[in-house]
């Protein structure tokens, strides 16, 4: 499952504002787009993926990819800064 990888990571960051600053201060191992995000808001997420060459999983939806992340409402993004056992 593509969650796996999200779910046993140590340190993680959610949200799409939150993504793009990861991306940009550090290079996170691994980033999750929802496919059901409206195009407008993870653009710059995945443009900054292929500029540096980031791993970008796309994901379901946006809910499934909220409890991957232990919330209980949607993520458009989400990445994997710290990675787990």
């Amino acid at each position: 499952m593509p969650y796996d990888r999200l779910r046993r990571a140590k340190r993680i960051v959610i949200g799409t504002n939150q993504t793009v600053k990861a991306l940009e201060e550090r290079t996170p191992l691994e980033v999750y787009v929802a496919k059901d995000a409206d195009r407008h808001v993870v653009a710059r997420v995945i443009a900054l993926c292929q500029q540096q060459q980031v791993p970008l999983v796309w994901v379901d939806s946006m809910k499934h990819l909220g409890k991957a992340c232990g919330i209980d409402v949607g993520a458009a993004a989400a990445a994997v800064i710290e990675a787990g056992p």
